[in-house]
């Protein structure tokens, strides 16, 4: 197993909103602690959203309040989690529901071809059970530097950005990150959003989905379930279970 070190934390309390980068989360069933806790729904449709669909909200933030509750900081600075006002900005009625109030299937979409998102089919999916991912069986997301390169790791939305190289090799073993046990379960098959502008000064950039297509498969990154709840921090190495 190649030397892994966690670098960076980071916690999406809001799903397709930029997150939270932390030092230290609780790693349980459903991933991190308040990852996708939270979602914005199309108040017509039904349809959950995500920067696939409406890529303003990459501009947006959501974090946690003290009692578990999401917010969100909008590009003008609004703290808000008020339906009213996110719906003002969003150009739409949209509701801000945690996932424990979510019942039946979370309906989102994805553009049948993402070089022609734009005059293309959109195609509904439906995602997880539990806090908003797109699938069940991955509830942790880790990439390493070494797989990024010169790509900007916010783009790829990992849960854990790891220092070295050689996650891929990880794939059906089990390791400890901090007191944690994970099962690391396959490799993550990239979207659309990976192309997406967002705050920070990160352009769109559709070269970056034809090279993970062209050179990696369509996949970047590793997806991982929980085994055994426990604490990870930035410094832990990734050893064998």
């Amino acid at each position: 197993m190649s030397d892994l070190r966690v670098l960076e934390v980071w916690r999406f309390p809001v799903k397709s909103l930029l997150g939270e980068r932390l030092e230290r989360a609780e790693l349980g069933a459903e991933g991190l602690a308040g990852d996708r806790g939270w979602a914005l729904f199309d108040v017509a449709s039904g349809f959950g959203l995500t920067a696939r669909r409406v890529p303003e909200l990459l501009f947006a933030t959501g974090r946690l309040r003290p009692d578990g509750t999401a917010e969100v900081v909008l590009p003008d600075g609004t703290v808000t989690a008020d339906d009213a006002v996110l719906s003002r900005w969003a150009g739409r009625p949209v509701a801000l529901r945690p996932a424990a109030d979510v019942h039946g299937p979370r309906r989102f979409e994805n553009p049948a071809d993402a070089e022609h998102e734009d005059t293309g089919r959109w195609d509904p999916f439906a995602g997880a059970d539990g806090a908003f991912h797109d699938n069940a069986d991955a509830r942790v997301t880790l990439v390493s530097t070494g797989t990024l390169g010169g790509w900007d790791r916010r783009r790829f939305r990992a849960n854990v950005v790891l220092a070295g190289a050689g996650e891929d090799e990880l794939v059906g073993r089990r390791v400890r990150l901090g007191t944690a046990e994970l099962d690391v379960v396959r490799r993550v098959p990239r979207c659309v959003m990976t192309t997406r502008p967002q705050a920070g000064g990160i352009g769109r950039d559709t070269a970056v989905l034809k090279t993970i297509h062209r050179e990696r498969g369509g996949e970047l990154a590793v997806g991982a379930l929980v085994l055994q709840p426990g604490t990870s921090a930035v410094g832990d190495t990734v050893v064998p279970a």
